[in-house]
């Protein structure tokens, strides 16, 4: 049976075109069969692969999908190989990148990597979030990163209630209020003052967007928990998933998140401490480090 891997890419970006052919040229030659979206293939003039249909079976029957670009490629892969089942590979041609697995000067070893199939396969926590208006379901979705409900009038302040495995834990006037993953502590939830969590810690993240409260702190709950945020009038919401996928919040509507039903799998071929990663993400000052054996 063919080989085939699915190549999403950002296809705005020049230097994604000279990699998109280095990758389906690599891969072609080790007689595996690339797939391209179509939209994608149309604006990059790639040919040699299988042009396929941007919809929802895009991914399926593929080994993994393959992501070129920065952490939003990457999470837009994810909608693909969430539903298919399948491991999600990134190759930063970003900024930040902290989502990708390699470099960009690591792009030939990594195609070496995945033509051996040397690779090991890690899930990656995820949300449901579900939308209730008058105990009506409105809107049901999921994330990677993070659910980030926000105010829809940009001069007033979202007035919310949030709530705990069934209990109203306190009420703020914010901006907003975002329910993170592990993997989505170093994005959206970061900038608003949250914690970084480690990769193999399971937990959900909530933290306000600046509150006026006393209590307003970011915090840190057990995976199995519930959490609730229900919106007082008059001022509306938006939601959004990974900032991807949104939809209106109205007035007494109530949002809830959950651990995820199915990860995200996500396909290492340079397995790097999460430590250094850090470090080289954020350029984090470590000189005079020594170590247990330094002198």
């Amino acid at each position: 049976m063919t080989r085939e891997i699915l190549i999403v890419t950002h296809p705005r970006r020049s230097v994604v075109r000279e990699s998109a052919r280095r990758v389906l040229d690599g891969l072609a030659a080790a007689g595996i069969a690339p797939r391209v979206l179509r939209d994608e293939a149309e604006v990059l003039d790639l040919t040699g692969a299988a042009v396929v249909p941007h919809d929802d079976d895009a991914a399926v029957g593929v080994e993994l999908v393959m992501v070129l670009g920065g952490d939003g490629s990457l999470l837009r892969g994810a909608e693909f190989a969430r539903r298919a089942d399948v491991p999600l590979l990134g190759v930063n041609l970003g900024h930040v990148g902290f989502l990708a697995e390699a470099e960009p000067e690591a792009l030939e070893s990594t195609i070496d990597h995945v033509v051996r199939k040397d690779y090991t396969v890690e899930d990656r926590m995820t949300v449901d979030v579900t939308v209730r208006r008058h105990g009506r379901v409105a809107y049901t979705g999921w994330a990677l990163n993070e659910m980030s409900l926000e105010k829809a009038e940009r001069a007033r302040m979202l007035e919310c209630v949030l709530e705990i495995d069934g209990r109203p834990l306190s009420r703020w006037g914010c901006d907003g209020v975002i329910c993170s993953t592990p993997t989505g502590s170093t994005a959206y939830a970061f900038s608003a003052g949250g914690p970084v969590m480690w990769p193999g810690v399971e937990a959900l993240l909530v933290a306000p967007i600046s509150a006026h409260a006393l209590f307003a702190r970011p915090l840190v709950l057990a995976p199995s928990a519930t959490v609730a945020v229900e919106i007082v009038e008059p001022v509306p919401g938006i939601l959004y998933c990974d900032g991807r996928r949104l939809a209106e919040v109205p007035p007494e509507s109530r949002v809830e998140v959950v651990r995820g039903s199915r990860p995200v799998r996500l396909a290492v071929v340079h397995p790097l401490p999460f430590t250094d990663r850090l470090v080289a993400k954020f350029d984090l000052p470590v000189a005079g480090w020594r170590g247990r054996n330094g002198r």
